[in-house]
C-alpha cells in the first residue's frame, strides 16, 4: 500500500467513525423514541426492533449481505468494500456503544424529528464525502438504476424510501410516523446536500452589454475572477455582440450585479446555479 493510499484509508476511516456516533446518536436517540422509520434499510431495521426486539445495527448487517453479494457482482469491488467497512462501523458503535450508554430524547415528537434528520443528514454527508455508501437502498437505487436508465436514481431512491416509510404507517399503526418520517427525510436531505455540494456551490452569470470590454475589465482587475467571451449576433438587430460568462461563488454574485450595473444600467444579466465548481478559484479537480 503506497503512503498516499494509506493516508487516504486513514482519513476515510476517520470519517467512518465520525459519521457512525453522528448515525448512532441520531437513530437511537431521536428516531427510535419518535416511533418514525425515515426510509431505508435502517427504516425496516427500526420497525423489526418495535416488532420483535431485534438490535438495529444486526438487522442492518442481516439485511444488507444479500445487497452487498449483488453490488459487489454488478457495482464493483471498490464500491462494495467500501460500504461494507463503513457498514460494520456504524453498525457495531450503534449496537455496541450508543445503544448501552446514551439516552433517548422522549419530549417532542417534532424536535425528534427534527434533530434525527438533521444528526442522520449530517452522518450520510460526511460518509457521501468521501465517496462510500451506508449500503441498503442505495445499492438497490444503483442496481434499479442499471436496469431502467431512463428513471433519474433520485426518483429511484425517493421511491425506496416512499415504500419503507408507507410500511411504517402498518407497522406503529400511526399515520403521523408517515408524516413525521417525512420532515425528518427533508431535513436529512437538506443537510446532505449543503455537505456534499454547499462548498463547491457557484453562480453563473452571463453578460450581454454594449460595454461588454469595460465589464470585462473591471471583473478582471477588480474581482479577479476569469471571464469567457462568447462571439454572439442579436437576432432582432443583426448586430454582433459579445457575451461575457463569468463563473463567482454565491456570495461574490452582488459584487457582480453592482459592478455590471455602475458601467451599464442596461446590460442584460442571465443568472444559473452551479452544484459544483472545480478547477481554479474553486475546488480542486481531483
Amino acid at each position: 500500500m503506497t503512503k498516499k493510499r494509506g493516508q487516504t484509508l486513514a482519513m476515510d476511516v476517520v470519517f467512518d467513525l465520525a459519521a457512525s456516533f453522528l448515525l448512532g446518536i441520531g437513530t437511537y436517540s431521536f428516531i427510535e423514541p419518535a416511533n418514525i422509520a425515515p426510509g431505508g434499510v435502517s427504516g425496516i431495521s427500526l420497525m423489526i426492533k418495535y416488532l420483535w426486539n431485534v438490535p438495529i445495527g444486526v438487522m442492518n448487517i442481516v439485511i444488507n449481505i444479500p445487497l452487498l453479494c449483488l453490488s459487489y457482482r454488478y457495482l464493483g469491488r471498490q464500491l462494495t468494500i467500501h460500504s461494507l467497512r463503513t457498514l460494520l462501523i456504524s453498525s457495531m458503535i450503534l449496537d455496541g456503544v450508543v445503544t448501552p450508554f446514551f439516552p433517548q430524547y422522549t419530549g417532542d415528537r417534532m424536535l425528534g424529528t427534527i434533530y434525527g434528520g438533521v444528526l442522520l443528514g449530517t452522518a450520510l454527508g460526511l460518509i457521501f464525502s468521501r465517496g462510500g455508501t451506508t449500503g441498503g437502498t442505495d445499492i438497490i437505487s444503483y442496481l434499479l438504476e442499471r436496469r431502467y436508465p431512463h428513471i433519474p436514481i433520485g426518483q429511484l431512491m425517493m421511491m425506496m424510501d416512499g415504500i419503507v416509510i408507507g410500511i411504517s404507517v402498518f407497522v406503529f399503526q400511526d399515520l403521523e410516523a408517515a408524516l413525521f418520517a417525512v420532515i425528518t427525510l427533508f431535513c436529512q436531505t437538506k443537510v446532505i446536500n449543503g455537505l456534499v455540494y454547499g462548498r463547491d456551490k457557484g453562480t453563473v452569470v452571463s453578460i450581454i452589454s454594449k460595454k461588454s470590454k469595460e465589464i470585462k475589465d473591471a471583473i478582471l482587475q477588480d474581482l479577479e475572477r476569469g471571464v469567457t467571451i462568447l462571439k454572439g449576433q442579436g437576432a432582432y438587430s443583426g448586430e454582433d455582440r459579445d457575451m461575457l460568462y463569468c463563473v463567482v461563488r454565491i456570495q461574490e454574485f452582488p459584487a457582480v450585479k453592482k459592478l455590471v450595473y455602475e458601467i451599464d444600467e442596461k446590460a442584460f444579466l442571465i443568472v444559473q446555479e452551479a452544484t459544483k465548481v472545480h478547477g481554479e478559484g474553486f475546488k480542486k479537480l481531483e
